[in-house]
């Protein structure tokens, strides 16, 4: 495959074009109906907008910035964009104002894509403070109409502008190298202001290609982008890997509606971050509590049948005749179901990456006939360098490293990478780059070791990784996770850094803890109001304890608070991609912290929120500190 290495994302959709021509690429659902459009389709809006583009003086080097929901027009615009050998930036679509500034002053865009009258007034409160800022451009024109702008312009006038130099795509196009930047993707930025990893062709497609080897890709294959374009898995899907292997892309009608559309699509392949596995899991085991007490005692006793089966066979072991058949039986009058409520029925290859995926959610799925996958990776190195093989799947590890790609351990432990798609560097940040490549060898900071059977094993961010007074070292992701398979915790962040004992910071899931709620006849009020009811406290003090029951003893967890509030991104709390930003919860929550060790029942707390508008307010209010007996 490292002929694909040298091609570029734009030629690849000409490709697609001359071979597939009507057949279709992209679908989006609007208006309630599902909208196909055909790779001639894909290839005349790219080249119109890049006729556009180049007709309004932007070409090589230039950096565009797109922001919004997934949608067909992010994709025509970014391979516009690369086409004329410029550069797409992507952003999620809840950055605050302060995050957008501050990219926008990093990159000095001179145009930015905004998707709709949302996304479009962010940029706009925004604009006297961007100077390098000419051209705003929206493709959904709902309350749009009166604005006058300057600079202010439809998706389709951009297009008009360029519809007579739509020809000379393909020429642009062969001037293109494989090693010319074409995206620059932010890090997760868990340690402050995110960075700004530039991609090259052969880093996107040589990741792209080198993945379909350890997880084969068709072109028939059916797959739903509903993950923040902005996000570097999303780019490996619905960009790279469908350009490389011509797959159909499908776009949700709203945010809302996902699940809804990923049943109607029964798509063949799905990537997700552990939360979206985490809220599925979460949700089946909430319909289950609320279904009649038949069903119930069906999926009590069903599952554990799928839960044998699935270990034995991701054991490497043959299930005996009684196993097979009670997961033949289980399947039938469960399972099956199970799979087509959630969208699963024609579903090949399930993967999740980004952060670790607990071993509780992973054997759940696999008990349902799910093959899901982990993948280890990071935007650095095009999103991935290991994975699960068919047949190889062990919960506890990452998987193998995919072909083309080295991976090896420091003396510290230090999980280190090598690949073709290994990134150029940082954006404007030398020095971060020098601290992240070392004779071409990629620092992940992730502490690892490699099993027996030559899977690696991702313990945790090497900084994050803790120690108790006595010596016990411990991963707080790992018991993160197992806390967070509970259906009604939604977050949590374990603590225990040089203390005697571990504790918790918990956020319980509202939806789910209120539905439980109701169903006790407890009324509540507010977020707030929840959880500081005693009986979500004993709630979660049960889940904690079952928790316990499966770590040894120096590691379980003694005590644990209910936070007032959910962690949240605009408040600085996680990154993006949900991850915690411990150092900002250490500062924020310090006395709370301090409490947990200090054996108080309770603590006055005041904490600021930020709204996505930039607007912020203070909340008060007393928690209780918890011990778990």
């Amino acid at each position: 495959m490292s002929q694909v290495y040298e091609t570029t994302l734009p030629k690849l959709l000409l490709e697609q074009a001359r071979r597939h021509g009507d057949r279709v690429a992209l679908r989006e659902k609007e208006w309630g109906v599902w909208q196909p459009f055909s790779w001639n389709e894909y290839l005349q809006a790219a080249s119109e907008f890049a006729g556009g583009l180049k007709a309004l003086g932007f070409g090589r080097g230039d950096i565009v910035i797109l922001i919004g929901d997934n949608r067909p027009e992010w994709l025509w615009a970014e391979l516009g964009i690369q086409a004329l050998g410029g550069m797409a930036l992507g952003l999620y679509q809840d950055a605050t104002p302060d995050e957008v500034g501050y990219i926008f002053e990093l990159a000095q865009a001179k145009m930015v894509i905004a998707e709709d009258q949302e996304q479009v007034d962010k940029i706009l409160t925004l604009r006297q403070d961007l100077p390098d800022l000419k051209y705003i451009v929206y493709h959904d024109p709902k309350g749009l109409t009166p604005y006058d702008d300057q600079g202010l312009q439809s998706f389709d006038e951009i297009r008009a502008i360029g519809r007579d130099q739509a020809s000379g795509f393909e020429a642009w196009v062969d001037e293109l190298s494989p090693d010319d930047p074409c995206l620059i993707a932010t890090t997760s930025g868990t340690t402050g202001r995110p960075k700004l990893a530039v991609m090259s062709h052969k880093n996107m497609l040589s990741m792209a290609a080198n993945l379909g080897q350890a997880d084969p890709k068709r072109d028939s294959d059916e797959f739903v982008s509903f993950l923040p374009l902005a996000w570097m898995g999303e780019q490996m899907m619905a960009v790279a890997s469908a350009l490389l292997f011509g797959f159909t892309v499908n776009f949700p009608e709203e945010p809302d509606t996902v699940q809804e559309n990923i049943r109607e699509i029964g798509p063949n392949l799905i990537f997700s971050p552990p939360r979206v596995w985490e809220n599925l899991a979460a949700k089946v085991q909430v319909k289950i509590m609320e279904t009649t007490p038949v069903k119930r005692l069906l999926y009590n006793l069903l599952l554990p049948w799928g839960t044998t089966w699935a270990d034995r066979l991701l054991a490497g072991e043959p299930a005996s005749f009684t196993e097979r058949l009670k997961h033949g039986v289980a399947d039938w009058l469960l399972f099956r179901a199970l799979r087509d409520r959630l969208g699963f029925s024609n579903l090949r290859s399930a993967s999740t990456g980004g952060a670790a995926l607990g071993p509780d959610t992973f054997r759940f799925f696999h008990a349902l006939g799910v093959n899901l996958k982990q993948i280890y990776g990071q935007t650095e190195i095009a999103g991935i360098s290991c994975i699960h093989r068919d047949g190889a799947i062990d919960f506890d590890t990452v998987g193998e490293p995919i072909p083309g790609t080295e991976i090896k351990l420091s003396e510290q432990g230090e999980i280190l990478s090598r690949s073709p798609a290994v990134f150029l560097g940082y954006y404007k940040n030398e020095a971060a780059t020098a601290e992240t490549l070392e004779d071409g060898w990629l620092l992940s900071g992730d502490a690892g070791y490699f099993k027996d059977n030559g899977q690696l094993v991702v313990i945790d961010r090497l900084k994050d990784v803790m120690q108790l007074n006595q010596g016990t070292r411990f991963s707080p992701q790992f018991m993160e996770n197992k806390l967070k398979f509970s259906p009604f915790i939604r977050e949590a962040v374990v603590l225990g850094e040089m203390r005697d004992s571990i504790a918790a910071i918990i956020c319980i899931d509202a939806e789910i803890a209120g539905r439980w709620a109701e169903s006790k006849l407890i009324t509540y009020t507010t977020y707030q109001d929840l959880a500081a009811k005693d009986q979500i406290y004993e709630l979660v003090a049960q889940e904690v304890r079952q928790i316990n029951a499966t770590l040894p003893a120096e590691t379980r967890i003694k005590r644990f608070v209910l936070l007032f509030k959910e962690l949240d991104a605009d408040d600085g709390e996680l990154t993006r991609t949900r991850k915690v930003r411990r150092k900002v919860v250490g500062e924020r929550y310090g006395e709370v912290i301090e409490g947990l060790y200090s054996g108080k029942t309770s603590v006055e707390l005041t904490a600021c929120i930020q709204y996505q508008d930039g607007r912020t307010r203070e909340m008060c209010g007393t928690m209780q500190l918890r011990d778990v007996e």
